[in-house]
């Protein structure tokens, strides 16, 4: 009796005491496990929606060009031409004759293709054009140059921009532009306003368009660069813009020290925004007046949903400088850059809630 009595005392306690522990022992265990899972979807919920691609090269890719949700053309350094008929799953080397670096790429159709090359300026030879065009009919197998009859033979040309398959411009150094009303057929030099670097642009339509470049140059036109004016950039006298896109009469210009200018009038008058980074942005594109992107050196790559009154970092899979954008839709959508960089906006790499 005297051994029970001193044992069922033992249990009451100090067992229970025992219980106790294991009881919170477990608790602080499952709320560790749902703090843990909790994490991991977070991260699912907030994963990168852009995925690297394998491209096959190490090329500085300038510029990235797409018909539809498959077939795209990529252009970069060294002569460097990547296409795809698959989104991106698998990129293709195309042959272009050249090692010139390519700087832009286009396609009217999945025959009719251009491109811009510009040489080496340490390995010019007398007379020999800085830059010429490549034209393709037969999807990019083959490719023929195009040169461009003007005294401007040293100016450089960088960007190529078509409002639709005839109406086109190719601009560059010292402010030159040409345009075409005609697919190509013909390219005209038309008077700028500027004597600056064009280094970017975009069409609403075949009328309206503006150009962006060195010294805070705006210019814009309404009757097809007929005419060209020069913009009213508000605090952006010494901004080096790099690109700009265009929605409707909507409109934004980035460029060097993370500067972003918007425009509510077709490009006439240009306001800063409030811009989250320092690096300089080399594009930006939107997919509508809410939504779009811009990109630029270290693999920064902003993003807005308001029009450009916020925007916040974007966390990708490089560090890479990024140099070209090209928004498709909604849902799809590509960003190419420095050593070989192509990435994917697309549902297959869309996040996706784990359950």
């Amino acid at each position: 009796m005297h051994w029970t009595k001193n044992i069922l005392p033992l249990r009451g306690g100090a067992g229970a005491k025992i219980f106790r522990a294991l009881t919170a022992h477990r608790s602080l265990l499952t709320f560790f496990f749902l703090l843990l899972t909790a994490h991991c979807s977070l991260l699912t919920i907030f994963a990168s929606p852009w995925t690297r691609q394998p491209s096959g090269t190490m090329a500085w890719l300038h510029s990235v060009y797409f018909l539809d949700r498959n077939q795209g053309w990529v252009a970069g350094s060294n002569g460097t031409l990547l296409t795809t008929t698959d989104g991106g799953t698998t990129w293709k080397k195309l042959s272009t004759l050249t090692k010139d670096t390519l700087q832009d790429v286009y396609f009217a159709d999945k025959e009719v293709g251009w491109l811009i090359a510009t040489r080496d300026i340490l390995k010019l030879k007398a007379n020999e054009p800085a830059s010429y065009l490549l034209k393709t009919e037969d999807g990019g197998t083959t490719w023929r140059q195009v040169l461009l009859n003007s005294p401007d033979i040293n100016a450089s040309l960088v960007r190529l921009v078509f409002a639709d398959p005839q109406h086109g411009w190719a601009f560059g150094e010292t402010g030159v532009v040409f345009g075409t009303r005609d697919g190509g057929a013909h390219w005209m030099r038309q008077t700028g306003a500027t004597k600056h670097l064009l280094l970017g642009g975009a069409f609403s339509s075949e009328a309206h368009g503006c150009l962006v470049g060195a010294g805070g140059t705006i210019i814009h036109t309404s009757d097809g660069g007929i005419n060209w004016q020069t913009s009213l950039v508000r605090d952006g006298a010494h901004v080096r813009f790099n690109a700009a896109t265009l929605v409707g009469n909507r409109g934004w210009a980035v460029g060097a020290a993370g500067q972003i200018f918007t425009t509510n009038d077709g490009g006439r008058i240009w306001f800063a925004e409030v811009s989250t980074t320092n690096a300089d942005l080399f594009d930006v594109d939107f997919i509508d007046a809410s939504e779009g992107w811009a990109i630029g050196t270290q693999g920064v790559m902003l993003h807005t949903r308001d029009g450009g009154i916020h925007w916040s970092p974007e966390s990708i899979d490089t560090s890479h400088a990024l140099q070209r954008l090209f928004i498709i839709d909604r849902n799809h959508a590509w960003a190419v850059g420095f050593g070989g960089t192509i990435l994917k906006f697309g549902e297959s790499s869309a996040p996706q809630l784990k359950s």
